[in-house]
């Protein structure tokens, strides 16, 4: 199929304008139409387009508004950015934008970026999987007004005792907790929030599932937070890796 354009959905990463990669950093110095995803990408990052960048908050538009300017914008010859918070695979709802895009004859192409559950471990010093202990991580989120498919329901993915990150759940900790509990996991477990990853005004708190809710509470904090449960808050610092054993061979996973 023959294009008449391309779109370019770039991952602005975790919110630190210095986690944008170097490709997605280029094509926003060279844009002449950034469609950006409001609160969620820090406004910051547009420092980098040209003076004479139209750029636009897609807060208030539908999705149909949203392709039908870009696919203008491309059809006139001008070089267009969909700019995602994070890295556009998880919760970015890109699938429907390109699929009306490639209708209307404009390609796409994805630029990754630095995912919020990546700049959260960074900011927290941990890892989430641990040596001799969980080898998986779950991203997840709890139920909304975007429904979860039941088999994903939190207490079943809870059971396995991997690492959990929750996103877009800040506004439901208690009813997480609650999940996890009935899952078996005991109140002591380790949690946290963080609030804003790598914003300049981050907030986090490396707490316990029992006390998980209360903590967001207090700190008045219902929306743009991730929930991280299990051990991987609580590793154990003498722990080491295989990879560096003695005898140990390289190449071997």
């Amino acid at each position: 199929m023959q294009f008449r354009g391309t779109v370019f959905i770039v991952g602005a990463g975790p919110g630190d304008p210095e986690l944008l990669t170097l490709k997605g950093a280029r094509l926003l110095e060279s844009a002449d139409l950034v469609l950006y995803a409001g609160s969620l990408v820090n406004e910051r990052i547009l420092e980098r387009c040209r003076a004479d960048c139209r750029k636009v908050n897609s807060v208030n538009m539908t999705l149909e508004d949203q392709v039908s300017l870009m696919t203008r914008e491309c059809c006139e010859g001008r070089a267009v950015v969909r700019l995602h918070t994070g890295d556009p695979c998880l919760y970015g709802a890109i699938s429907e934008q390109m699929s009306r895009l490639r209708e209307n004859g404009i390609g796409c192409e994805i630029v990754p970026g630095v995912s919020s559950f990546q700049g959260a471990a960074a900011r927290l010093g941990l890892e989430y999987t641990i040596p001799g202990g969980t080898q998986t991580l779950i991203c997840t989120r709890m139920e909304g007004r975007t429904p979860v498919p039941a088999a994903e329901d939190l207490e079943k993915l809870a059971a396995h005792g991997a690492s959990l990150v929750l996103f877009l759940s800040a506004g439901m900790a208690g009813e997480a907790a609650r999940k996890c509990a009935s899952a078996g996991m005991p109140p002591d477990t380790p949690a946290a929030w963080i609030y804003r990853a790598t914003w300049d005004g981050e907030k986090s708190c490396v707490t316990t599932l029992g006390e998980l809710s209360r903590s967001m509470e207090n700190a008045g904090i219902e929306n743009h937070a991730l929930i991280i449960i299990g051990e991987c808050l609580n590793r154990d610092p003498d722990a080491r890796s295989l990879l560096y054993t003695g005898g140990f061979e390289g190449g071997q996973a």
